[in-house]
């Protein structure tokens, strides 16, 4: 039988996807692992297979999908037969964080996407993003020659810096401690909770509760004293709060509420946070472990001379940009993402009931060998833009894909652009681990401190 859709089969006559056969302990472990986990997953059931956690009634089944053609049927779709809002994972974030574009469902998103994309255009970005060279020249300046740093400690603190100067009109100096292990906390109680077949009530006083509800209140007041400076001080600049001031809530027609503005913040916080420093943090250890590609770097900054780094100079700056895209197919920062299925559908050939949680496994699709050569090894060359004719799109997802996509990709990018090539022009940084250990509360994290010897170069900057 045939459907109406291009002679494609009838949803019916399609197989339900396989289960997967890993025993009951490892599904369960695994799911809790975004990386490593889900590759275990999808090794032993393929790029498209069913865990089946619970009795139905209990938990909802959960897909993974690995596959880019999986990808795009899941991510890519604008019929409203997949929802983020609805899935397991928003509902806890919902409950730690607010209402925001990251958890709230496509009838809410799309006024609140459309009201903030504007200052995430090319252009704009351009005018802000500049403060990431700044903030990396005077951030590498004070590390002592020879010292022995944390690569991730230094990054997270250089990019929250960036983004409360650039967006947020606010100096968080000294806190970026405090707001990580925040972050931590929250998600980590939140993907533990939508990923057991069994929960304690909300109301119980765990440990782990306790610690949620205390990073739900870090991270709201920290948003209510940035909104609240903003509105005492009207000339202080600060875009993203400017914008979410001026937005209009499509549902009342009035600007958005404070604790609406309030649950927006604590997602750029997270979002703009973790990107950037995990990006920046893996390439760093990278080009510290892998010296011969640092000085490729290193020769490509010096051509630009020794004045300070602009925007304008990321089109001279090609291969830079391809250890960042490395860096994030090797640890992206999002290792996977999810959906509801509201009605059946058809992903790489196998049905999807209505009502399974689909996960798509983006640190998976970044490591199968079925689409990238030698997937673990470091390799910017692979996204020379020669090499790159043909790839599928959907292969490679460091900012997720279709319409939710991440709004501050190009923000991203550009900050971590400038910041790589600012630091590396300062200093030599000796990595001194060889492995790169993460964890997945949520987003990827460097699970122990990374550590790196810096020497510094000689440098004279002009204006």
């Amino acid at each position: 039988m045939l459907g109406p859709d291009r002679g494609t089969p009838a949803i019916p006559a399609v197989p339900l996807a396989p289960k997967n056969p890993l025993p009951y302990r490892q599904r369960l472990t695994a799911t809790r692992r975004f990386d490593t986990g889900l590759q275990a997953l999808k090794k032993a059931g393929g790029p498209v297979t069913r865990i089946v956690l619970g009795p139905r009634w209990l938990m909802p089944p959960v897909a993974l999908i690995t596959s880019p053609q999986g990808a795009r049927q899941v991510l890519g779709r604008t019929d409203g037969a997949v929802e983020r809002g609805l899935t397991p994972m928003s509902w806890e974030l919902r409950r730690l964080v607010g209402d925001n574009l990251l958890v709230v469902a496509h009838r809410e998103w799309l006024p609140r996407r459309r009201a903030l994309q504007p200052i995430f255009t090319k252009q704009n970005v351009r005018g802000f993003a500049g403060h990431m060279a700044d903030i990396a020249e005077a951030s590498s300046r004070r590390w002592r020659t020879g010292a022995e740093v944390d690569l991730d400690v230094q990054c997270r603190t250089l990019t929250l810096r960036a983004l409360s100067r650039s967006v947020l009109g606010v100096d968080l100096d000294g806190r970026a401690g405090k707001i990580a292990a925040a972050m931590r906390a929250g998600t980590t109680w939140a993907a533990d909770r939508a990923l057991r077949p069994v929960n304690l009530p909300y109301w119980l006083p765990t440990g782990a509760q306790r610690r949620a509800r205390a990073a739900s209140a870090t991270l709201r007041d920290l948003a209510a004293g940035i909104l609240g400076s903003c509105r005492a001080d009207q000339t202080r600049e600060a875009p993203l709060v400017r914008a979410l001031m001026e937005a209009i809530d499509p549902a009342t027609d009035q600007p958005l509420s404070d604790r609406a503005i309030c649950d927006e913040l604590v997602l750029f916080m997270l979002a703009g946070h973790d990107t950037t420093s995990v990006a920046l943090t893996y390439a760093l250890w990278s080009l510290g472990y892998h010296r011969h590609l640092q000085e490729r770097v290193l020769a490509e900054v010096s051509a630009l001379g020794e004045r300070r780094l602009v925007p304008e100079d990321v089109p001279r700056l090609g291969f830079t940009v391809q250890v960042l895209h490395e860096a994030l197919r090797m640890c992206p920062p999002a290792p996977a993402v999810g959906r509801l299925v509201l009605r059946d559908i058809v992903v790489d050939g196998w049905r999807l009931e209505a009502g399974t949680f689909v996960i798509v496994g983006i640190h998976a699709l970044h490591h199968d060998p079925a689409y990238w050569d030698d997937p673990s090894n470091f390799d910017p060359d692979r996204f020379d833009p020669q090499r790159c004719r043909g790839r599928d799109r959907w292969q490679y997802l460091p900012f997720g894909g279709g319409p939710r996509a991440c709004i501050g990709d190009h923000f991203a990018m550009l900050e971590a652009t400038l910041a790589l090539a600012t630091i590396l022009r300062r200093v030599e940084v000796i990595s001194l681990g060889d492995s790169f250990p993460t964890a997945t509360p949520l987003t990827t994290i460097a699970a122990t401190p990374i550590r790196a010897r810096v020497r510094t170069r000689r440098l004279t900057l002009t204006p």
